[in-house]
């Protein structure tokens, strides 16, 4: 039981890290200085998919924060800019959604089309239509599948190369969906290397605190699938622009090179142990937290510090903004 309770943490820190990205790279004027918009397009809004609550900072320019769309207090204009779709501990698998009582996909998608009939009867329909087709979508998710319902729930009916066939079915299927109502730009964040995030090693990781195999291949099978599924949209649907966002690798990067990158310490996170600690467990009552935390890749047993937000920011972007325009 102990690996499904460290895995029951959403890897929420994907998304946070693609929106971060997005900030960084078109607001805050890095990626070596805007080699970014081909046209002058402007983007009303940014909706966001998956396992991921979301509370990060500026996005293509567009607002500081982005909401969740079921806040009772939205007002019209928060509306208008983009909101969060997203559940903690959702997947493509309906059965992960289920199992952690998130939002499925297809609950998120019923919210999106609910959505769009609010702003078409605030602003009318052609300033809906411009909003509707020209906001970012990014969708984010799949690592509770791997993490939380593949070993208990689903090993005996499928091994892992069908079951990532299965994921990737449900992704393609959920694009399209998301086409079919509407969006021509959408974000598809891999997984991430799940199985050398600190809790990972501590849990199977042995007595040198290794990466996990097993998630790692099962990320990586999934990840080329996804990226086939996203080339074959983007051929089937010339108008739109679906665009692939590669966190495995570029994390692995980080990982695998530390000094490169100006980090020292790659398998423990900075607060308390590091080893164990995530999310709400990392807090002012926490003991042993490091000092300086830019010698760290992770702030805690899942997520990355912010100077490694930063640099994978920066990374993940530099030749893919373009590509939603």
């Amino acid at each position: 039981m102990i690996r499904f309770i460290f895995k029951a943490i959403p890897y929420y820190h994907v998304a946070i890290v693609i929106l971060v990205i997005i900030s960084c790279c078109v607001k805050g004027m890095s990626c070596q200085e805007q080699n970014i918009r081909k046209k002058n397009e402007s983007v009303p809004a940014i909706f966001v998919f998956g396992d991921s609550i979301v509370d990060t900072a500026e996005i293509f320019g567009v607002k500081d924060i982005l909401p969740p769309y079921l806040d009772p207090n939205l007002q019209l204009q928060e509306l208008l800019t983009g909101v969060s779709f997203a559940s903690g501990g959702a997947g493509y698998d309906p059965l992960t959604s289920k199992a952690a009582g998130a939002m499925s996909l297809s609950d998120q998608l019923d919210k999106l089309g609910e959505y769009q009939k609010k702003i078409r009867e605030a602003v009318g329909e052609n300033r809906a239509e411009t909003i509707v087709s020209k906001s970012i979508y990014i969708v984010c998710l799949g690592s509770d599948d791997i993490a939380n319902t593949y070993l208990p729930f689903r090993q005996s009916q499928y091994d892992i190369p069908s079951y990532t066939d299965l994921m990737a079915s449900l992704a393609f299927t959920f694009l399209k969906e998301l086409y079919g109502v509407g969006a021509r730009r959408i974000g598809v964040v891999s997984m991430p290397i799940i199985g050398c995030v600190p809790s990972q090693r501590t849990v199977e990781g042995g007595i040198n605190r290794a990466c996990s195999d097993f998630e790692n291949q099962a990320a990586i099978l999934f990840n080329m699938k996804l990226l086939s599924q996203t080339k074959l949209l983007n051929k089937q649907f010339p108008d739109a622009r679906i665009v692939y966002l590669d966190i495995y690798n570029t994390l692995d990067q980080v990982i695998q090179n530390p000094a490169q990158y100006d980090f020292e310490v790659v398998d423990k996170g900075c607060c308390g142990t590091g080893i164990i600690e995530a999310s709400m467990s990392c807090n002012s009552l926490s003991i042993n937290t490091c000092t300086d935390d830019s010698n760290y890749i992770f702030w805690d047993s899942y997520h990355p510090t912010e100077k490694a937000y930063k640099l994978i920011t920066s990374m993940v972007l530099r030749h893919k903004i373009n590509d939603f325009f």
